[in-house]
């Protein structure tokens, strides 16, 4: 039996982000319903990509987000995947594919619906007097309230506010510290199928425990920054990366564990920097036991 959100719990979670006016515009009304979902997603890995510096020579920032990754995200074949993107592409043209070849998989750029004029007066409010000149020295005197395209569409989401739990809502219900670790153990238990990994490495029930245990900590942490390996990343950043973990990633980390042969001085830091990467190194390393497989003739 589920519970009821109280306060401002329903913020707990990670979010992708649809706007808005992909369902109220009259330019998106011939899209499906998929493809603006597909489009969230897409525009999800947007800001992981430009986290990380995945530019072209024009600075246009690009994902790789493969067939596979759709039929996996969408639950579909690929048959329905490939129709998505074509949607996309071709139907709408919000996004734009690039082939690399030699078997690479394709760039994908998401592109900016969003017109220069609109971009330039979404928070701003229309003057009816008078030409307006604009420059870079005018000050924002005030703000539109335009819900199609204020911060709601383009807020990043997956950053929720954490500390809200700590702030008095007025609410009789509000929980304690430690009824806000449980939930978030909960949470995060879920996410990478605690109990599952538990009976597939029942020899390594403390390290999975610690994992946990860490990532829990990592998301109540009150701190500004978490220090992963040397560098303080904000923690608004680290948190909402934790979130995405699932069980896959926690694998990821338990074979690196095992394929480790170097003595490892500070497993917390260790794992940490592991955990927080997971998603970004996966990807490959798999692909590199694949083709030391073909290489060596077993596949």
């Amino acid at each position: 039996m589920y519970d009821y959100f109280y306060g401002a719990e329903s913020e707990q979670f990670s979010f992708y982000r649809i706007p808005k006016v992909l369902f109220t515009e009259e330019r998106f009304k011939n899209i499906s319903a998929e493809a603006k979902v597909l489009y969230g997603l897409l525009l999800d890995r947007m800001s992981l990509s430009a986290k990380n510096g995945w530019q072209d020579k024009e600075n246009r920032v690009y994902i790789i987000f493969t067939i596979e990754d759709i039929m996996a995200a969408m639950g579909c074949a690929d048959q329905k995947a490939g129709k998505l993107l074509h949607e996309l592409e071709s139907k709408c043209r919000l996004i734009e594919r690039k082939r690399q070849g030699l078997g690479k998989p394709n760039l994908i750029y998401v592109k900016n619906f969003v017109t220069p004029l609109e971009s330039r007066f979404l928070n701003r409010e229309n003057h009816d007097s008078g030409e307006v000149k604009i420059t870079d020295q005018e000050p924002l005197k005030s703000r539109s309230n335009n819900t199609e395209y204020n911060n709601t569409e383009f807020s990043d989401t997956d950053s929720f506010p954490f500390t809200s739990f700590r702030e008095d809502h007025g609410q009789e219900t509000k929980r304690s510290d430690a009824d806000q670790r449980e939930r978030y153990r909960e949470i995060l238990s879920g996410n990478i199928s605690y109990e599952i990994l538990l009976q597939d490495y029942p020899l390594d029930r403390d390290i999975l425990t610690e994992i946990l245990e860490l990532m829990v900590d990592t998301v109540c942490t009150t701190r500004s920054t978490v220090r992963i390996s040397g560098d303080d990343k904000p923690a608004e950043v680290v948190k909402s990366q934790f979130l995405k973990l699932d069980s896959e990633h926690i694998r990821f980390v338990m074979d690196g564990l095992k394929d480790n042969t170097t003595r490892i001085r500070n497993m917390r830091q260790y794992l940490l920097a592991t955990l927080y990467n997971a998603p970004l190194t996966i990807g490959n390393y798999y692909r590199s036991l694949v083709s030391h497989d073909m290489s060596e003739g077993f596949i």
